[in-house]
């Protein structure tokens, strides 16, 4: 499974890029606005920082605007990837940019049969909202089941990347269920870490150590 970080900070992505879980980015207008940055600036520094994919996203709503976008954004760098909403000028310009090579996210997914039009679009990625969908009185790991069961019927190149990650069970429940990719905050990737175990473990060994009066080097 993929980790994507879903952040613009890119003090956070340097910092996570370290421990070597990051396999990508994404980012979204409202990321960015919390950024204070300029977009193009930010989207730039992010992928000098990881290798993988990194999706920024066009603001326009019509397909024509779209692709004049998205070409300004992919001259950015090798590893953009242009993320559209799941809307009919929005899949007009993924086919368009996949047929060129270029990756495209679809996003603002909130219905398996959204992801089957994503997937006979030609997307790289879908990203479909579980907190979101949670949040609505749905259930959004049912949704993710439901994308996986109907990709892999038709066997669709489609990654699913879930989206709207709040809390370290909907990653579990995503991991189980088969998902490709994972796109977390910050915070959720760093609570990946802790367990109150792993926790007193340490504060064992480090009580005993100390009452050995030792030390390494």
């Amino acid at each position: 499974m993929k980790f994507f970080v879903d952040t613009a900070d890119t003090a956070d992505i340097r910092e996570l890029a370290a421990t070597g879980l990051l396999d990508g980015v994404t980012t979204n207008p409202t990321l960015i606005h919390k950024s204070g940055r300029k977009f193009m600036e930010v989207v730039e520094e992010i992928c000098g920082i990881v290798d993988g994919p990194v999706s920024a996203e066009v603001v326009a709503l019509d397909h024509e605007t779209m692709m004049k976008e998205a070409e300004i954004l992919r001259k950015i760098a090798d590893n953009v990837c242009i993320k559209v909403p799941l809307t009919v000028d929005g899949l007009k310009t993924c086919k368009k940019l996949t047929e060129d090579g270029t990756m495209v996210n679809v996003t603002l997914c909130f219905s398996a049969n959204q992801a089957l039009l994503a997937a006979k679009a030609g997307a790289s990625f879908i990203s479909p909202f579980v907190g979101r969908h949670d949040d609505n009185g749905f259930d959004g790991m049912r949704l993710i089941d439901d994308i996986r069961l109907i990709y892999d019927n038709y066997a669709f190149d489609t990654e699913i990347l879930v989206a709207s990650i709040r809390h370290p069970i909907h990653l579990l429940e995503s991991a189980k269920i088969g998902a490709d990719v994972a796109t977390m905050p910050p915070a959720v990737i760093r609570g990946l870490f802790k367990h109150v175990l792993t926790d007193a473990g340490i504060e064992a060994f480090l009580k005993d150590w100390e009452a050995t009066g030792q030390s390494i080097g």
